[in-house]
Formats: C-alpha cells, sequence, structure tokens
C-alpha cells in the first residue's frame, strides 16, 4: 500500500480534521482516506454523468479526442464562447 505525505497544512485544517475524525469515529489517518476516496468517487461520477451526455448526443470518441488536442494547444483563455449549431 502507498504511503502520502502531506506538507503545509494549516493548523486550523489539522485541528479540523482531527475533530471530523472523532465525530467519526475514526482515526485522522482513516478520516483522510474516506475524504480522498469520497472526492475521488465524486469525479469519477461526474465524469461518468459527463460521458453518458455525451454518447445520448452523439459526441464520439473522434470528436472527444478533437477537442482535448484543441484544449491542449490554446496558450490563453478563450474570448469567445464555442457554440455548437444544431
Amino acid at each position: 500500500m502507498t504511503a502520502l505525505t502531506v506538507r503545509g497544512l494549516s493548523d486550523e485544517i489539522r485541528h479540523a480534521l482531527k475533530l471530523r475524525a472523532q465525530q467519526n469515529g475514526r482515526s485522522v489517518e482513516a478520516e483522510v482516506r474516506r475524504i480522498i476516496a469520497q472526492a475521488v468517487q465524486e469525479d469519477n461520477n461526474w465524469h461518468q454523468e459527463v460521458l453518458s451526455i455525451a454518447r445520448r448526443n452523439g459526441v464520439t470518441q473522434e470528436d472527444h479526442d478533437a477537442l482535448v488536442q484543441a484544449l491542449c494547444e490554446v496558450d490563453g483563455p478563450i474570448e469567445e464562447p464555442v457554440v455548437f449549431a444544431k
């Protein structure tokens, strides 16, 4: 199993984690594992929902790849919103 060291936590964050862990009947380490697992799951759920919407609307893998490529080439903020014609 991998170990993770988190540096630079403020005293307030450390205290809040300790309090949250106590309230949930877990060690601080177990509480942090749970927080990370929930965050990753929420991110994955969001990703799956976007993917589902895209598939229902006919977005292909090629469309996705082209968009990713275009976004990787942007040097600065996009000044005009992208409008997709129906």
